[in-house]
């Protein structure tokens, strides 16, 4: 079958022919029952891809598979000249052939498996110049709540370092003297004696979990600690229409036979004005309004409420479950609460506040969630709680209001945003920050639930949702599964299989009220951190002067955190050329190494307090050229934490200096780490680790992330939050999209994000982490549309169209939020999902079965002149 055929339409040739050029290949008889068949795909795709994973980090992006094949497609001078394979790599090989026999085997996905950590160097520079001679930051990701198989639950007291400038933990990197009963801090090199229970048992083949190797991850269970049942405010916006309403309370209810039964659940409602609603008053329905149109302080709010205005004092008397007295009102264990709970959402209605023609409802989001904050600060103080808020549209009154009633008033966008005309944006950020620092001191996450066609004002919580660990859910309904399923999956628990630890066992996979401790050797220190957390201002000598994203502390709160909520750790090496010169003759011993640990005290599920500690080694640079930490770079974890620092740039800088920024670090990095004879752009060769790094940049470029066209403010906010919270893998599929093609020719294979890869005669399966797209080739419609997948010697057509369907599910099972799956046929309004996220042509001329209207360069193109650029005499 060719070509040219299908660029006529397609519509004479059946699935038939084209199987049968191609039966040879595909080896399966021509007309066997589907349920025999089934394309053979999912047998041998399951082989490929891991069942969890569908997309793991070695094949989900298949970005050495993609590049390989992109080398046998590209004319020579092209992509070897630009990546630097085929001739290229054998040159490497033998040039750099002493250096990898030498070099450590860095394994990076599996550090992250171990320990939850990736760093963008796994070798440090030894002093402050190399380091900015890298280019890319020295910095790390840690996943604090990562699920890691065999990782011991240890209950008892962790032994910390008795320096109190340090306080580091016991771990498997401490020195031990058995004959003296000590342990030397890695840390700070302080000699601190073992506890006597501790010294009566120890010996070199008796040793605590926290000394053993293995065990570089530890958790401790804290005794005689317990922080109560886990907190959950719905706070709901009943502005909207009567089958939105229903649809919330269906979710709503349906969340109760999920939650823990020991969990206390709340219950606020609000509109024109705010409703907080009394859970244990069986008889009648009661309830406490707040008038919408003004803030209410916390005073105040306690006082309406029947609570006590002051602190209790210490040995006072206190209510049920240690609350305030009366605080059983208004918040109830689920399975005390339900009944009520069924019959106030059952007399729910909208709110009958009369909407005038051609304009919005009147929405008091502002006021709810303050009145949500104030009384969470009296009832649950200083322990976990989550409100969850759900609204259908833009708050229109009180403070927190972002548009105004009149609809030809349009919300604030982009260029508004630019120009300084958006009147409310500031007024209401301001509203909602106060709220953030109240939320952070007292331990409460917000999670936002958006359902609406318009934007909902996520732009102005974004601070009161990201700093708090809150979870983001943008879909148009609440009747649509992107919401329904979304919410479900907020409750999920951890599996009670042998994986899991007995004390996880069934319990809610959250976490709350948790802070992050990073401690650091003496070679370097801790710049900031980016991602879902808030700076507690704690000095240590661990911290840097200068700052990135939340600096200048060495601990952080994380109100909220789950097994994919990850922390981008910036680090600042310390040291001069000249201490280096001193430590490389110290060095000659031995190499130099540099600690790093990450303590998380967080409140589990199961109401105990627990710390997890990860402690982790390296090497620091030894060789005074900078390029020996080469082979160390991981290029997935530093272009994940290249994009995090550009998106936190985004809030305070121009989009064009922060574009302009990464391409400078670009042509620096490449300029530093590539082989090259000065001017002479085809002698241009880039080592393997950071082949794909340039790809990652250029795709990061026409990302969602730094491109606002088309995206509304409150989009884009959603866009980047979600890529600040997520783990490296997520963050990838986020930056540059998985594509997979299925044919006749065998089962599905991954291919180029490019326009090359959109034929007619295949069916394209785009993951972009926020959507999963089916596209159909438009040969492959047409056979479609004339029904032959519903004849039976037809049964591989059939299967060929199932088999996308079929991943396309198993991406989306465990996803959060649950991703918009879009069917698309090639020419059809739907294909721009796809058409848009694709590599375009280097020219219009190009032989690509899909042509691509757009200002942007190609990859190719976008290559040429970064090599151009990296090789120029300065």
């Amino acid at each position: 079958m060719q070509q040219g055929g299908y660029n006529q339409g397609g519509g004479g040739y059946a699935p038939q022919q084209g199987y049968a050029q191609q039966q040879g290949q595909y080896q399966q008889p021509q007309q066997q029952q589907p349920q025999q068949q089934q394309y053979q795909q999912q047998q041998q795709y399951q082989q490929q891809q891991p069942q969890q994973q569908q997309y793991d980090q070695q094949q989900q992006y298949a970005q050495q598979q993609q590049y390989g094949q992109q080398q046998q497609q590209q004319p020579q001078g092209q992509y070897d000249q630009g990546y630097g394979q085929q001739q290229a790599q054998q040159q490497q090989q033998q040039q750099y052939a002493q250096q990898q026999q030498q070099a450590v085997a860095y394994d990076f996905a599996g550090e992250e498996e171990r320990n939850g950590v990736r760093f963008s160097f796994n070798t440090f520079p030894s002093n402050k110049l190399d380091a900015e001679r890298a280019v890319v930051p020295v910095a790390a990701l840690y996943t604090p709540l990562k699920r890691i198989e065999g990782m011991p639950v240890l209950e008892y007291e962790p032994i910390r370092c008795k320096n109190s400038n340090c306080m580091a933990v016991l771990s498997p990197w401490s020195t031990t003297d058995m004959r003296s009963k000590l342990w030397s801090c890695p840390f700070c090199m302080t000699r601190n004696p073992f506890p006597p229970h501790y010294a009566e048992n120890i010996t070199e083949v008796n040793l605590p979990a926290e000394l053993i190797p293995q065990y570089t991850t530890v958790e401790y269970e804290l005794p005689n600690r317990n922080a109560g049942p886990p907190v959950f405010v719905f706070v709901l916006d009943v502005a909207v229409s009567e089958t939105e309403l229903e649809s919330l309370k269906d979710s709503i209810l349906q969340s109760m036979s999920i939650l823990p039964e020991n969990a206390l659940v709340g219950l606020i409602t609000f509109g024109s004005v705010v409703h907080v609603h009394e859970l244990n008053f069986a008889e009648a329905s009661r309830s406490y309004v707040f008038r919408g149109n003004k803030d209410i302080s916390a005073d105040r709010i306690h006082a309406l409420l029947g609570l006590p205005v002051n602190r209790q004092p210490q040995g006072a008397t206190q209510g049920a479950g240690g609350f305030p007295p009366g605080a059983e009102r208004f918040l109830q264990p689920v399975s005390e609460a339900l009944v009520t709970l069924d019959a106030i959402l059952s007399d729910l209605t909208r709110d009958p506040w009369p909407t005038g023609q051609n304009q919005r409802p009147q929405r008091c989001t502002g006021v709810a969630v303050s009145v949500a904050v104030g009384m969470l600060e009296k009832l649950w103080n200083r322990r976990g709680a989550r409100i969850m808020l759900f609204i259908g549209g833009p708050a229109t009154m009180g403070p927190g209001a972002v548009a105004k009633l009149d609809l030809k008033d349009t919300m604030r966008s982009h260029a508004d945003l630019s120009k300084g005309r958006a009147d409310l944006f500031e007024q209401a950020k301001k509203h909602y920050d106060a709220l953030t620092q109240r939320c952070v001191i007292n331990c409460h996450v917000v999670d936002l639930f958006g359902c609406c066609y318009d934007q909902v004002g996520l732009l102005e919580m974004k601070t009161c949702v990201d700093k708090t660990g809150g979870l983001v859910v943008l879909a148009d309904s609440f009747g649509q599964s992107v919401f329904k399923e979304s919410f479900r999956r907020v409750f999920t628990r951890h599996p009670s299989d042998e994986k899991t630890t007995e004390q996880d066992r069934g319990h809610l996979r959250m976490g709350f009220a948790g802070t992050l401790e990073c401690i650091t050797s003496r070679e370097y220190k801790v710049r900031g951190a980016i991602g879902s957390c808030s700076s507690l201002k704690k000095k240590s000598p661990s911290v840097s002067e200068t700052e990135v994203g939340e600096g200048g502390t060495y601990a952080w709160r994380l109100c909220g955190l789950d097994p994919q909520s990850t922390i981008a750790l910036y680090f600042e090496v310390q040291g001069s050329e000249q201490q280096q010169q001193q430590q490389q003759q110290q060095a000659m011993h031995g190499p130099r190494r540099r600690y790093t640990q990450f303590i998380t005290s967080y409140q589990h599920a199961n109401g105990r307090f627990r710390m997890r500690v990860t402690t982790v080694g390296g090497l620091v640079q030894s060789d005074p050229n900078v390029t020996s930490i080469g082979p160390s770079f991981d290029q997935e974890a530093a272009a994940v934490l290249m994009a995090r620092a550009a998106v936190y740039r985004v809030n305070d800088e121009d989009l064009t200096d922060v574009l302009r920024w990464l391409d400078r670090s670009l042509i620096r990095l490449c300029a530093r780490f590539a082989e090259y004879r000065k001017d002479d752009p085809s002698s241009f060769r880039l080592p393997s680790e950071f082949t794909i790094f340039p790809q990652f940049l250029f795709f990061l470029r026409r990302s969602p992330f730094l491109q606002i066209s088309n995206n509304s403010p409150d989009e884009s906010a959603y866009y980047r939050m979600t890529l600040t919270r997520n783990n490296t893998s997520d963050s990838l599929v986020m930056i540059q999209p998985a594509l997979l093609s299925y044919s006749f020719s065998g089962p599905p294979v991954p291919v180029l994000l490019d326009a090359s890869s959109i034929k007619p005669d295949v069916i394209l399966l785009l993951d972009t982490f926020f959507t999963v797209v089916v596209f159909h080739g438009e040969t492959i419609v047409s056979w479609r549309d004339a029904g032959y997948h519903n004849k039976p010697e037809y049964a591989n057509f059939k299967s060929l169209l199932q088999a996308p369907k079929e991943d396309a599910q198993a991406v989306m099972e465990d996803r959060f939020p649950l991703p918009r799956y879009i069917p698309a046929d090639q020419h059809k309004s739907q294909a721009r999902f796809l058409v848009a996220r694709v590599n375009p042509p280097e020219n219009s001329d190009s032989s690509s079965q899909q042509r691509i209207f757009t200002d942007d360069v190609s990859l190719q193109v976008f290559m040429q002149h970064l090599i151009k650029l990296s090789v120029e005499s300065s």
